[in-house]
């Protein structure tokens, strides 16, 4: 007999328009990691679900590589990451050369420390939202 499949978990929410990820670039709140930089922006509509932009570009790999990064890092946000996110905030993550290489469990590790990097100095620069959140 089959063992009991865990019900499996739904893709976070995506960014998908230029101009999403190029206001999360200009907030300013940003942490970096070996594998990738982690930017942040709070959005008008605070109650809903955060969403997360991946980019990759030409320099860091060619196709096949940027595409493995790629779906390297959506799989560790799925299976951890998207937990420590923070409600009403768009995140891109902007990934390095070592992302390609990196041992999965090392990535997953680098992406929950710099959600709690980022939330910390979110807490610093906007007291007043980080007040409200749970």
């Amino acid at each position: 007999m089959k063992e009991a499949e865990q019900p499996k978990k739904s893709p976070p929410a995506r960014l998908l328009r230029r101009s999403e990820f190029l206001r999360a670039a200009a907030s300013g709140l940003s942490r970096s990691s070996r594998a990738f930089k982690l930017q942040m922006a709070a959005r008008e509509d605070g109650d809903n679900e955060p969403r997360f932009g991946f980019t990759v570009t030409k320099r860091v790999a060619k196709a096949v590589g940027r595409n493995r990064i790629r779906r390297r890092l959506k799989e560790a946000l799925r299976l951890s990451g998207a937990l420590a996110a923070t409600k009403g905030c768009d995140y891109v993550f902007v990934a390095r050369r070592e992302a390609l290489a990196a041992p999965f469990p090392e990535l997953e590790a680098q992406m929950a420390e710099a959600f709690r990097r980022l939330s910390r100095a979110r807490a610093k620069t906007h007291p007043d939202q980080a007040a409200k959140e749970p």
